[in-house]
């Protein structure tokens, strides 16, 4: 019997459930796109992630959201019972033992403090805060204060045993912590864990530091926008990113003018002086924690240290905006629509 006979000779009122099911199954096969936002590590989280049903992308973002808090546990030097907490604790005193995963990316972090002659260090964390990007500082701190204000921070002075697996702070009063880079690890490794888990597609946004895989619903690449620093509400561009990630780093938000100059609420860890002449610096590459280190340190060496810094990068690209409006983009920088 013929495909089309045996549809005729079926009652009419069987071929319109027939008809109802197969559209049940077909808007059931579509992915569907889950978004939450939530506050860890200090700030902000937007997830985002295309599954097969609704009941998928809830229980996933909720393991998303499980494995950005174990990591915060771990690295947060604002929770006292964190690894990185403990290590400070111990400053000055004996080694401590940690896991793995802190570590190596602690020994990461001091790689980079290196290869950006202190640029980038984790020890700020021990920074006096004696500049304020509230509005209300109008003169400089004087030199003696600023000079005093860094006595504790020097990434030379930490000492990583790998027998051992231990960090140890040199000097009593030293602090490490992860502000520059945690909330970019934190976004790759919930993309690899949804990765794992069979999720094809996504955005994890952390504060701006963002992981994005795979395509939306309707076959288009995740459209980022680039913030515009002079007007901070709107974009001066949008860009399709295929897969990686992009992180932002900027004066635009927090800022001090003193006499006529602007100072970034970012702080050189070498001079104790708040970075000055670029307005943002945004990287693109296949590594969050990377773009976010490399943002925050072109930041620090201004604009001819850090171009020949970025463009040492192998597999990154980048877009800088000065101070005076200037846009400087790297030459492997991909296409960027403007906005008008």
């Amino acid at each position: 019997m013929s495909y089309r006979l045996f549809l005729s000779q079926l009652p009419s009122n069987f071929l319109t459930l027939l008809f109802v099911l197969c559209t049940a199954l077909q808007i059931s096969a579509q992915d569907v796109v889950r978004k939450r936002t939530t506050m860890l590590m200090g700030g902000r989280f937007d997830i985002t992630i295309v599954a097969a049903d609704s009941l998928q992308a809830e229980r996933n973002i909720d393991i998303v959201i499980e494995e950005i808090d174990r990591i915060e546990h771990l690295i947060s030097d604002w929770k006292p019972t964190s690894q990185i907490s403990l290590v400070n604790q111990n400053a000055g005193i004996k080694p401590v033992k940690v896991d793995q995963e802190v570590f190596e990316l602690t020994k990461r972090a001091l790689q980079l403090s290196k290869e950006t002659a202190g640029a980038f260090d984790i020890s700020f964390a021990a920074l006096d805060k004696i500049w304020k990007f509230d509005g209300s500082m109008t003169e400089m701190p004087s030199e003696e204060r600023i000079k005093r204000s860094i006595r504790n921070v020097g990434y030379d002075k930490i000492i990583l045993d790998s027998a051992n697996g231990t960090i140890f702070l040199k000097q009593a009063g030293m602090k490490i912590g992860f502000g520059a880079l945690g909330e970019g690890y934190a976004t790759n490794k919930c993309q690899e864990l949804l990765i794992a888990r069979g999720i094809k597609s996504g955005i994890i946004n952390g504060s701006g530091d963002m992981s994005t895989w795979g395509k939306q619903p309707n076959g288009e690449h995740w459209s980022i926008g680039i913030t515009n620093p002079f007007k901070p509400n709107d974009l001066y561009g949008v860009i399709a990113l295929k897969e990686g990630a992009v992180t932002t780093s900027g004066s635009y938000e927090k800022f001090a003018i003193i006499d006529g100059k602007r100072y970034s609420h970012i702080i050189n860890p070498v001079t104790a002086y708040p970075a000055s002449g670029l307005c943002s610096v945004t990287v693109f590459g296949p590594n969050a924690e990377f773009c976010n280190g490399f943002s925050t340190s072109a930041m620090v060496l201004g604009k001819d240290k850090a171009i020949d810094f970025l463009n040492r990068q192998s597999g990154y690209s980048y877009l800088i905006i000065t101070d005076s409006g200037k846009i400087i983009k790297s030459k492997n920088l991909m296409k960027i629509k403007k906005v008008k």
